[in-house]
Parts: C-alpha cells; sequence; structure tokens
C-alpha cells in the first residue's frame, strides 16, 4: 500500500462516522422514524459507493474491518471527545464490535 492509498483509507473511514454524526440524526428529527430509514439508505449506500464502489479505501487483503465497526468505533470516539458519557455507551460499543466482526467474518468467507 502507497502512502497515497493509507491516506485515502484513512479519510475514507473517517467519512462515514463524520456523515452520521452530521446528517442521520437531523434527518430523524425533521421525518421522524422513516428519516432514519432514509438515513440508513442514502448514508450507508453513498459511503459504501465512495469507499468500496469509486475505490477511495484500498484493500490489500491482509486484514478487513466491516463497516459497521467503523461507524461504531468513529462515532463512540466523536461522542467521547464531546464529552459524552461513554460509561452507557459500553453496551452499544459491544453491539458495534460483535457485528463488525461477524460482518467482516461473513464476508471474508465470500471474498
Amino acid at each position: 500500500m502507497t502512502i497515497q492509498e493509507a491516506i485515502a483509507t484513512v479519510v475514507g473511514a473517517f467519512i462515514f462516522p463524520f456523515v452520521i454524526r452530521m446528517m442521520w440524526g437531523k434527518m430523524v428529527d425533521n421525518w421522524g422514524p422513516i428519516g432514519g430509514w432514509v438515513a440508513a439508505a442514502m448514508i450507508v449506500g453513498t459511503i459504501w459507493t465512495l469507499n468500496h464502489g469509486v475505490g477511495l479505501m484500498t484493500q490489500t487483503g491482509d486484514a478487513w474491518v466491516d463497516m459497521g465497526l467503523a461507524a461504531g468505533v468513529g462515532v463512540f470516539v466523536a461522542s467521547a471527545a464531546r464529552g459524552g458519557k461513554i460509561g452507557k455507551a459500553n453496551l452499544n460499543l459491544l453491539a458495534a464490535l460483535v457485528g463488525g466482526i461477524l460482518g467482516g467474518l461473513i464476508l471474508s468467507f465470500i471474498l
């Protein structure tokens, strides 16, 4: 992996939790429960296409990380940095870690 590919991969990993923090809550606030579904489709689909379809992230095959794990860790760190109560997030963090690991494992079976 070149330095350019590494920087692009880090940027791609940053974009997903950043967009979740910036848009998801506002879409739910404005549109109610349907806003959560629209956010899930728009945000996840768009960022997945950017990272994997367009090729912002470089996948070397040496390691895999599912987008769910990246989102969980990214949103957790952003909340902790803003002074959030991270003690209440332990169950959510565990769910993100398990979901990300399982998702990556299942993908590794077919890739």
